[in-house]
């Protein structure tokens, strides 16, 4: 009976621990993610580049084609360095999905520029690496253009 209770103790706490953990992971890659975002509001492409991994894939509205590869993602984004400003924004219903290393956040993004207002989607792929720190390798910002 003492060993049914103790395996009882472990299964309990290892699954209040996973539901922490799910937790944990999705609050640490939203504040990545808003960290970044402003930076990049204020023109400093920085804050992404310090949370891409090497192998970053990117697909861009205003490319053609998806960039492959951390070196070009920083060639691409120093042509952009001190070029954009953004009043403010709103991160709208951040969704978090966490699978083993890998975690997907999607939000909606209002980026207000003057008198102009921006809508995005973005979808980011994250993966921890080895040393237990969470980088995007895939990103994915399109303009939200609904039919109609």
């Amino acid at each position: 009976m003492k060993h049914f209770i103790f395996l009882t103790f472990l299964f309990a706490t290892k699954m209040a621990f996973s539901q922490t953990t799910d937790t944990d992971i999705s609050k640490t890659i939203i504040a990545l993610e808003k960290a970044a975002l402003e930076k990049w509001n204020q023109g400093n492409p920085s804050g992404y580049l310090d949370i891409y991994a090497k192998d970053i894939t990117y697909f861009d509205p205003f490319h053609e084609k998806r960039i492959d590869g951390f070196e070009k993602m920083q060639a691409y984004y120093e042509t952009l360095r001190g070029t954009i400003h953004v009043d403010k924004y709103e991160m709208i219903a951040p969704v978090v999905q966490i699978t083993g290393k890998i975690a997907v956040l999607t939000y909606n993004l209002k980026s207000y520029s003057g008198t102009v207002i921006y809508h995005w989607n973005c979808t980011e792929v994250y993966r921890q690496q080895s040393d237990k720190q969470w980088k995007i390798i895939h990103n994915h910002w399109s303009l939200v253009k609904p039919l109609g």
